[in-house]
């Protein structure tokens, strides 16, 4: 009986983890919202993900930047540094510097958000379901930190569709 109980949770367990109830790694926003923070890890060239616990990453950001990044806040609108930037140049992530979006896909999209049609290259950010404030959203994410950005709606602009709406807390401008 009781081998008989192991294979059963075994089985579960297996259902389980596959289907995606478990995060696959301890790098996903789930557990980082875990009481007990992960240690800085050196990652490989290959994977290139940066993970620091929050208490490094409160002292590498001002507040806003750790309001917003790392707990998935939102600043004011029209209270942000870039959301009427016109300058040529990229946005990069503000807590690992990997390279978001390009000027040439940003517009206004009168939101008081800087807004962007497109990210500068594929896997530089990522999606997830955001189902918080009763709302259904799709949150965007830097692809190297799992900083929180902001939002993607699809009411932007061609060619994309997509308006891809970023807090300025978020970013970095680089000129060119």
């Amino acid at each position: 009986m009781k081998s008989e109980t192991i294979l059963v949770l075994a089985l579960a367990t297996s259902w389980l983890f596959l289907s995606g109830c478990f995060p696959p790694s301890k790098t996903s926003p789930t557990a980082q919202s875990n009481a007990v923070e992960q240690p800085v890890q050196k990652e490989s060239a290959m994977t290139n993900k940066v993970i620091k616990s929050a208490e490094e990453w409160e002292k590498s950001l001002t507040p806003e930047q750790f309001k917003v990044t790392r707990k998935k806040g939102t600043e004011r609108a029209f209270s942000g540094d870039y959301w009427n930037t016109k300058e040529a140049g990229i946005y990069r992530c503000v807590c690992c510097d990997n390279e978001l979006f390009g000027s040439e896909t940003k517009f206004d999209s009168g939101t008081g958000w800087p807004s962007f049609w497109t990210p500068i290259s594929e896997g530089k950010v990522k999606s997830e379901s955001d189902n918080t404030l009763f709302m259904k959203r799709t949150e965007v994410l830097c692809e190297r930190c799992d900083a929180h950005l902001g939002h993607v709606f699809e009411d932007g602009p061609k060619p994309t569709g997509l308006r891809y709406c970023i807090n300025s807390a978020s970013l970095k401008f680089v000129k060119k």
